[in-house]
């Protein structure tokens, strides 16, 4: 459970979360490339664990938009190394994660990617990205090594 302490100051009111929500990406990637990375991975997030979502927003018109996530995202970047070693000390944690990997690039549609992952062993998945919810001290571990994305 995601619990947050409001922290009230003089000029305005904060809220602080026990937990995080981080985007790993391979920092080699291309511009157009960390962004679908990140689009993907997040939706993986969402869909696993819908409680992270907050309501539906509405403007001034009474015009409806969808719910986005009640906490930051934080972006970080590494290099390669990193990032297996962060996806691997993951599992070995047990931690949900999304995962995207290198052979997702060619590919079309959700049947073709899951298909392309299933066929790698875990530790020769190419992942270029990975996203993961959960206590802030062990997503903190969790992203040793990588910097926030500039």
């Amino acid at each position: 459970m995601n619990v947050s302490v409001p922290t009230v100051g003089p000029e305005t009111a904060r809220v602080r979360f026990d937990t995080k929500i981080a985007v790993l990406l391979r920092a080699d990637l291309a511009g157009w490339q960390r962004l679908n990375v990140t689009a993907f991975l997040t939706s993986g997030l969402a869909g696993a664990e819908p409680d992270l979502l907050g309501a539906e927003y509405l403007d001034a018109d009474g015009t409806g938009y969808l719910p986005m996530f009640r906490q930051p995202v934080l972006v970080f970047a590494a290099d390669r190394d990193t990032v297996v070693a962060a996806h691997r000390r993951a599992v070995e944690r047990g931690m949900r994660i999304a995962i995207f990997t290198e052979e997702l690039f060619r590919t079309g549609n959700d049947r073709d990617n899951r298909a392309a992952v299933r066929a790698v062993g875990r530790d020769k998945l190419e992942v270029v990205g990975l996203a993961v919810h959960g206590p802030k001290n062990a997503v903190d571990k969790l992203m040793k090594g990588a910097v926030l994305h500039p």
